[in-house]
């Protein structure tokens, strides 16, 4: 429990006289802004769009007037009069604007006393850290008549929920044109949401592949439109995942995702031999996760495709989730490899493939970032955690890719990380000719549309890929695991 030992004390009519004066100062913050925000409900661009922001007349984003007239108000009801101050009424000018970064100092000044109802007007000043006024008024406040001395209360840390990566994520799509998507068996609200939202966006052209009958049905029943949406009917879900690989296969769509059907029945025909999207690699699947107490994406993988991943599937594993994060501009991606613990154990099978995918990547075998494990899901991700265990490694403590041991541990530092730390996941299926998108019935708004823009984002960057150049990786895992 934090104690503060810091006492705030008014002072009565009595005690004041013009002439006295009190001030404080605080730096504003893109946070300050952003939160007051949120309590006011003031979306104002010019306060919280700095694209917007930069075309405006002070070409950036500006604080709220009122949130710098609040110092104002902390200095009177905490330090002149102090507790137990009624504020009557203010009469404010703002003569310039408070940027984020800026320090304002607030002074009050007691310019005349009122005896009826012991009334104090204040003179009232703001400046920034270059002593130029940003804002001056007067302010009329009822003086307390008893004295109050009080400790301060500690205040709540507050902690903004930014998902600042996977906006990006979605500002970077839908700068293109939309992709022709099959969506297999889209037969619940969940999957249809998702086609109509990612159509709304720009980012896909749904085309719906499943009982048109039923669609449409479950279309009508939750209000959603898809009367601008190609229906590819089929007979029942088996059919939907043939015909929506099929698709993928003929050209007619760039992007494959899964509606209401069971991952393994449409994972099936993705990997069939003769009419699959295979090409050499092994499916896996990564969450880009963003994390709000994150300094930048965490991509996490496998957590939803490889149950019990061995050496040669690990490569496999490791070398698609490089390759995402050098399409999402991570140039060298730091890949910790998950275990209990960070030294190699016989008993622990996890430890040995860790040290020997490091080997692997000292070899040549796994190219592009730069990888170290075992590590400890602390030390890879909190530089003070690793450094308490003596751990000296260029990943730990900044992970930008964990590899997890089994779909078990995936699932659940994924699902943990959405839950408990309020992140949102992007969910792709990587490995086969085109980006595979896996939404969920958990998913929000932002997950969904999240999940297609990356999916976007990887077809646009394969199609800039030679062919080659995933026979070539497949080859040289194989001969080297």
């Amino acid at each position: 429990m934090d104690i503060n030992t810091e006492i705030i004390e008014n002072r009565v009519f009595g005690d004041i006289a013009p002439g006295d004066s009190a001030s404080l100062s605080r730096k504003i913050t893109l946070d300050d802004i952003a939160l007051f925000s949120v309590i006011s409900g003031d979306i104002n661009p010019a306060h919280l769009d700095a694209e917007y922001a930069a075309s405006g007349l002070f070409h950036h984003i500006i604080a709220q007037g009122v949130l710098t007239a609040g110092l104002i108000s902390a200095v009177l009801g905490t330090k002149l009069p102090g507790p137990g101050t009624i504020y009557l009424g203010q009469d404010l000018r703002f003569l310039a604007p408070v940027s984020p970064g800026d320090t304002v100092t607030a002074t009050v000044i007691v310019s005349e006393k009122i005896a009826q109802n012991h009334r104090v007007i204040l003179d009232c000043t703001c400046r920034n850290q270059d002593g130029a006024i940003v804002l001056h008024g007067t302010a009329t406040v009822k003086a307390p008549e008893e004295k109050i001395s009080r400790r301060a209360i500690v205040l709540p840390e507050v902690r903004l929920l930014r998902h600042e990566h996977l906006r990006s994520l979605l500002s970077r799509a839908g700068a293109g044109s939309p992709l022709p998507t099959a969506i297999a068996h889209p037969c619940d609200e969940v999957s249809l949401l998702a086609a109509v939202e990612a159509a709304r966006a720009g980012l896909i052209t749904p085309i719906l592949v499943g009982p048109a009958d039923r669609i449409r049905a479950t279309a009508k029943t939750h209000g959603l439109d898809i009367s601008a949406f190609r229906i590819e009917p089929t007979a029942h879900s088996h059919q939907s995942a043939a015909r929506a690989v099929e698709l993928v296969r003929m050209g007619r769509a760039k992007l494959l995702m899964k509606g209401s059907l069971h991952t393994d029945e449409l994972l099936h025909e993705v990997t069939a031999a003769q009419t699959g999207l295979r090409t050499g690699k092994r499916l896996s699947h990564v969450y880009v996760m963003d994390v709000p107490s994150y300094p930048k994406p965490l991509l996490v993988t496998d957590a939803a495709i490889n149950i019990a991943p061995d050496l040669e599937d690990k490569t496999h594993i490791i070398q698609n989730a490089i390759e995402l994060a050098h399409v999402l501009g991570i140039a060298t991606p730091r890949v910790a490899i998950l275990a209990a613990v960070e030294t190699v154990n016989p008993a622990m099978q996890a430890t040995l493939d860790a040290a020997a995918l490091c080997k692997m990547a000292e070899r040549g075998q796994i190219t592009g970032a730069l990888l170290d494990g075992p590590l400890a899901f602390d030390n890879a991700i909190n530089a003070t955690a690793a450094a308490q265990k003596g751990i000296s490694s260029p990943v730990a403590g900044l992970a930008d890719i964990l590899v997890v041991p089994s779909i078990e541990a995936g699932n659940i530092l994924a699902k943990q990380l959405t839950f408990l730390a309020n992140a949102d996941a992007a969910g792709i299926v990587l490995g086969a000719s085109v980006p595979i998108i896996l939404t969920s019935r958990a998913d929000d708004a932002r997950a969904r549309m999240a999940s297609c823009a990356l999916a976007v984002i990887l077809a646009g960057a394969k199609a800039l890929v030679a062919p080659e150049a995933n026979a070539a990786f497949a080859q040289g895992a194989a001969a080297g695991a």
